[in-house]
């Protein structure tokens, strides 16, 4: 007699349609544009409402920022028709290869996407890609900040672009330092701790204003 075996679904995790979780993830990338916009509007403001340029807090770390921007590889770079464009491009993808993924985590904590995913598995997918770009992203930011650090040293956005990436690092740092150590348990949770869902918004509203403020930053200089 040929026996059937069915697996069943972990328990506290209800199985849904192909349909229904396409659904949710749309619903995930909906609420995702809606934050950007929303975020989108508040920097915007921020950029008209503040100077675009100021002297600068620390005349120690200008006098810095003039002696990089006065170095041959700074001056190579910034007047190179190929190399900043290209820095500038690779520095995109970091962005986009990043955020992006770290985006789908975010979601996941706030159970606006990928719902029926466990919480541990979507962490393990989404950090090795987040991480390479965020080397990415932080590498050729650097280089770009050596090509044009005067002028970003007198630029607001380029202060408040820093204080948003501190404020983005210390949400990281105390989601893996206090909380990620629980991940593993919320694989069958209905809905996550408030502390996670918090930090997922924290991240996604923190990253989303750090990109639109490297952008006006950009057009200001």
């Amino acid at each position: 007699m040929m026996s059937v075996e069915i697996a069943a679904a972990p328990v506290g995790v209800k199985a849904s349609s192909p349909g229904s979780r396409t659904k949710k993830k749309i619903l995930g990338l909906i609420a995702g544009g809606v934050i950007a916009v929303l975020v989108s509007a508040l920097v915007w403001l921020m950029a008209v409402a503040m100077p675009s340029k100021t002297d600068g807090p620390f005349t120690f770390l200008e006098n810095i920022c003039v002696w990089l921007y006065d170095t041959p590889v700074s001056v190579g770079i910034r007047e190179s028709a190929l190399l900043f464009p290209a820095i500038e491009g690779i520095h995109l993808l970091g962005i986009g290869l990043s955020v992006g993924m770290l985006c789908w985590f975010d979601l996941r904590l706030l159970g606006l996407a990928m719902k029926d995913e466990p919480v541990s598995k979507v962490w393990s997918r989404v950090m090795p890609a987040a991480f390479t770009g965020f080397v990415l992203m932080f590498i050729t930011g650097g280089l770009l900040f050596w090509a044009e650090a005067a002028t970003a040293y007198h630029s607001v956005h380029f202060w408040i672009k820093i204080g948003l990436i501190v404020l983005a690092g210390v949400n990281a740092g105390y989601f893996e330092m206090t909380t990620h150590k629980h991940v593993a348990e919320w694989d069958t949770a209905p809905v996550l701790p408030v502390r996670a869902r918090m930090a997922g918004l924290f991240s996604l509203l923190l990253w989303t204003a750090v990109i639109i403020t490297g952008r006006t930053m950009a057009y200001s200089f």
